[in-house]
């Protein structure tokens, strides 16, 4: 099994804090924001003497409840028999792997990919097959002729996974980006995977297309989701699984079965969102969209730093004048600090197959405004500092990434 990219350095991290140093988290993307008070309140109305198991694949409430989200807020119609309720995004992600693709089978990434794929991909016994997206072009789906190429590389290629808004890149890939993939799955027999968690997260203006609108590929089409990011609510660990495609539900549903059920409270703490209008998530996204502003032209007055402006999601991959990300993220919290502050980024070789990403970061801009303006001020002055700083000449890094 792969370390996390992402969790790997906690131990320095704790380290950092018991010698009192304060450690600004731009690692992980764990939202600060509130939980909304409905969902706090339901838990507060449980007083169920027995804590039963809760069916399989979700309870009717449940179940109804994401029927009305994916409505209103997707435009979506779905039957209960095309939803399972899965805890977190992450079994989904997982479940839908071993429904579609046999041991030794090969899952298309196109990298950098949210680290933890990798993880999935081991336990189902996958090979990660990398089509690489470049930094210069926004970390945009790459054109057909990379696909083609990187496809050809592997004797079994079965799954093909899209996280759209992107973790970790904070890209928004078109209609049309999805279409072309989708058509390349049609092709050539393989199944996609549209990781969708962060659809509510899109900036300046612009849309997110949901793979359940690709008519046509449906029967192709596995929507892996969670209430972790939309709701602020990661630690009730809910998501779901939706397909139209009644084998992989019928597989998908024994493997519900064998794992018994979904977490049972986080179902009725859920079910209280149903009452959240436009304007939480019009806050929520105002909100962010700021906190992108903030990192973006922090990071952007770096010298030698280089980044396009993240479209979506909470994150975003640069590329710094560091020899090494993985030793620079170590450093960080091992040997330096700015008036009893430093902070933590996560190394982005740990999101690519290729060998790749040993100058880039991801960074998650969860942290308040005040916090945020901090930890770019503290990593400004990391990067001047850092023993390992690459000279720049001018150009070379947007030039070559």
């Amino acid at each position: 099994m792969p370390a996390s990219p992402i969790r790997r350095l906690a131990p320095l991290a704790e380290a950092a804090t018991r010698r009192g140093i304060r450690v600004l988290h731009l690692n992980i993307g764990q939202p600060d924001l509130e939980t909304p008070s409905c969902m706090r309140e339901q838990l507060a109305l449980i007083d169920d003497k027995v804590l039963e198991y809760s069916p399989s694949n979700g309870t009717p409430q449940f179940i109804a409840s994401l029927q009305s989200y994916y409505r209103k807020r997707v435009g979506v119609a779905l039957d209960p028999g095309e939803i399972i309720a899965t805890t977190g995004g992450s079994e989904a992600i997982l479940f839908a792997l071993m429904a579609c693709a046999n041991p030794g089978d090969g899952l298309v990434v196109v990298e950098p990919y949210y680290a933890n794929y990798k993880a999935f991909a081991t336990m189902a016994g996958l090979d990660l097959v990398p089509v690489t997206s470049r930094g210069r072009d926004g970390f945009h789906i790459p054109s057909r002729q990379v696909w083609d190429r990187q496809l050809a590389m592997h004797p079994r290629p079965r799954v093909v996974i899209l996280c759209n808004p992107n973790n970790p890149t904070g890209t928004v890939y078109s209609r049309q980006e999805l279409e072309m993939v989708a058509g390349i799955c049609r092709e050539r027999d393989l199944f996609l995977i549209s990781d969708e968690v962060y659809r509510e997260f899109v900036y300046d203006g612009l849309s997110v297309a949901s793979a359940l609108g690709l008519g046509e590929h449906e029967q192709r089409v596995i929507v892996v989701d969670s209430l972790s990011k939309r709701y602020s609510a990661c630690g009730i660990r809910l998501g779901c699984l939706v397909t139209r495609n009644r084998e992989v539900y019928d597989a998908s549903s024994k493997m519900a079965q064998g794992r018994l059920s979904p977490p049972g409270l986080a179902q009725r703490i859920a079910t209280a969102a149903q009452g959240l209008g436009d304007e939480y998530f019009d806050g929520v996204l105002e909100e962010y969209q700021r906190r992108r502003d903030i990192l973006f032209q922090g990071l952007s007055s770096i010298p030698g730093a280089f980044l396009l402006k993240p479209e979506g999601a909470f994150y975003c991959v640069a590329r710094l004048p560091i020899d090494d990300a993985d030793h620079f993220a170590a450093w960080l919290l091992t040997d330096f600090q700015s008036a009893g502050r430093t902070v933590m980024v996560a190394p982005a070789s740990g999101f690519y197959a290729s060998q790749l990403g040993r100058q880039e970061v991801r960074i998650a801009y969860v942290l308040n405004e005040t916090d945020l303006r901090q930890a770019v001020e503290v990593l400004r002055e990391a990067v001047e500092a850092y023993p390992g700083r690459t000279p720049i000449e001018h150009g070379s890094i947007s030039d070559s990434w």
